[in-house]
């Protein structure tokens, strides 16, 4: 399916009408597009009953990142990934904290997946990332690009909402080697209020993507709206019990951006947050925020310090190649 940037690029996952309407099936909102009319996402475009990805190879941001900053705490700690942006999402977050490219229309260059694939091999770069706004609404470019990065020997990392159908899904996950995904709240509620959406398919993608490859999660802490104590009780517990307890968990916490004024969350927020979530999980981490004793990697079996850090740099002292605690040899679950 790979055409040069700007060209047209025939969308999959849609269903056409004989009137020259047609739906996408790409995510849950399903859109109903009428000739000329785009999606919620503003990636999708109907043009005479069939659907283009209208964002194929534009790129609104690039670069060299640490992969701790996507967040990845246990995938190839201390290395960098070339991370790319496109524009859109699939979810209309009133609290959104990068609403320049996610909500808004930012200014684009033209990529080739080639292109994307030549600068996740150099610079060091274990391969690239897909982020900054949500990937998945350019599947096309993102299956391309993906192909080309394992063909250069790359790894690719997916960083998503994970509001996505499970067709789709299944197509990216055999590309993926990692995910970072939101679970932005663990009520339904707050998705359908603030989000546009809906939590279950986020649930459905977690599970599913969990079974395939390396999955870290992340909940922006948004006071009043989801640290209900009882509401992290039951989002803690179900992770466990469908992920694993290892599982890493990145809680960060929410200062007020693009149509959302709540107070920012605090330091205190965040722990209160990260100590709920420690009563279940093994790896819990808090971000945005400096808060003392959770930003380092802790090997549950002996309690040393298996990556020890500092804002995004990682000191690896405590871990073995095989990526074991170096002071027991316990598995913490981290690919090196």
């Amino acid at each position: 399916m790979s055409a040069m940037p700007g060209g047209p690029v025939k969308a999959v996952y849609f269903e056409p009408y004989p009137d020259g309407a047609a739906s996408c099936r790409l995510c849950p909102r399903g859109c109903f597009l009428g000739n000329g009319d785009s999606g919620a996402c503003g990636a999708r475009i109907n043009r005479g009953g069939a659907v283009f990805a209208a964002s194929y190879g534009r790129v609104s941001a690039a670069a060299l990142d640490p992969v701790e900053k996507k967040p990845l705490y246990h995938f190839f700690p201390g290395r960098r990934v070339f991370s790319i942006g496109g524009s859109g999402c699939n979810l209309s977050c009133v609290f959104c904290q990068n609403s320049a490219i996610s909500q808004l229309s930012p200014p684009t260059i033209p990529m080739t997946p080639a292109e994307v694939a030549a600068a996740g091999a150099a610079d060091g770069s274990i391969g690239v990332a897909y982020t900054y706004n949500e990937p998945i609404i350019a599947i096309e470019y993102l299956l391309d690009c993906a192909r080309a990065v394992r063909r250069a020997g790359g790894r690719n990392i997916l960083v998503t909402n994970g509001f996505v159908n499970p067709e789709p899904l299944a197509a990216m996950l055999p590309l993926v080697d990692a995910m970072n995904i939101d679970i932005k709240a663990f009520n339904n509620d707050f998705y359908r209020r603030l989000c546009g959406g809906s939590l279950e398919p986020v649930l459905e993608t977690v599970r599913t993507a969990c079974a395939r490859t390396h999955v870290e999660l992340t909940t922006l802490i948004i006071p009043g709206e989801n640290d209900a104590v009882p509401e992290l009780e039951d989002l803690a517990a179900w992770i466990a019990g469908n992920c694993g307890s290892s599982t890493p968990c990145h809680l960060t916490a929410y200062h007020p951006s693009y149509q959302f004024g709540r107070a920012a969350a605090t330091a205190a927020h965040l722990r209160n947050a990260g100590n709920i979530f420690r009563s279940r999980l093994d790896h819990v981490y808090l971000g945005n925020l400096a808060v003392p004793g959770f930003s380092d990697t802790v090997c549950p079996a002996c309690g040393a310090a298996v990556v020890a850090r500092s804002g995004f740099a990682a000191d690896l002292s405590g871990l073995r190649p095989d990526g074991r605690c170096a002071a027991c040899g316990a598995d913490n679950h981290i690919i090196t």
